[in-house]
């Protein structure tokens, strides 16, 4: 996983609220492998009209804001379901760094542990940054992880965030719960030697 340090880049202002995980990737396409990447899958259904083809006026399809690394919008982004797919979505798509005013709980951890950073940030602060974007889309937002502050393009003021201590220290040594475990690989190693030692009757042979 990527470490997140301090990321400056431009910005997709999404006026939506209660943006739920079916709608950032439908359930239908949960099947499909990784590997062809899930960015294909991204607002699917909104990004597109009855006919297939690109709505001009939704965001992520207008030119002005290809390229953008942050993703701003409005209240309890990611709710409704535990779907992953929803997040391996927005990485595969380009995005670090998403900005709401609030999160679903399971979609923020999920963001999190595969190196895609939540920021809480008041709906005042939220409108400003949409403000910016949509008058000026190659100004870029800086988003500083290790002083949990985000700063607008031009702007001498910086508003904080708040984050789980330990989830900022995964996201900026850039480990998930892979590389924790194995960090305790020798420990787990001397416990399964005495524990087959002690107890030989409960340890699986052949």
């Amino acid at each position: 996983m990527e470490p997140f340090g301090k990321l400056a880049a431009t910005v997709v202002p999404l006026r939506l609220a209660n943006v739920d995980t079916d709608q950032l990737q439908p359930g239908r396409f949960l099947r499909k492998p990784r590997s062809d990447g899930y960015d294909n899958y991204l607002f699917h259904d909104l990004r597109r009209n009855e006919d297939g083809s690109m709505r001009e006026d939704f965001p992520l399809n207008q030119p002005q804001y290809q390229g953008a690394e942050i993703l701003v919008a409005d209240r309890n982004f990611g709710g409704g379901s535990s779907r992953e797919g929803a997040v391996y979505a927005l990485a595969d798509a380009g995005f670090r760094c998403i900005i709401a005013a609030s999160f679903g709980d399971i979609f923020r951890s999920n963001c999190a542990k595969n190196g895609l950073l939540p920021v809480e940030l008041p709906i005042e602060a939220i409108e400003k940054i949409w403000e910016m974007a949509e008058a000026d889309p190659s100004a870029p937002l800086t988003v500083d992880l290790a002083s949990q502050t985000v700063r607008l393009a031009n702007d001498p003021e910086t508003v904080g965030f708040e984050i789980d201590p330990f989830v900022k220290e995964c996201l900026m040594d850039g480990k998930d719960d892979i590389d924790l475990t194995l960090a305790h690989s020798q420990t787990l190693s001397a416990f399964e030697r005495s524990y087959g030692q002690d107890f030989p009757w409960r340890t699986p042979t052949g």
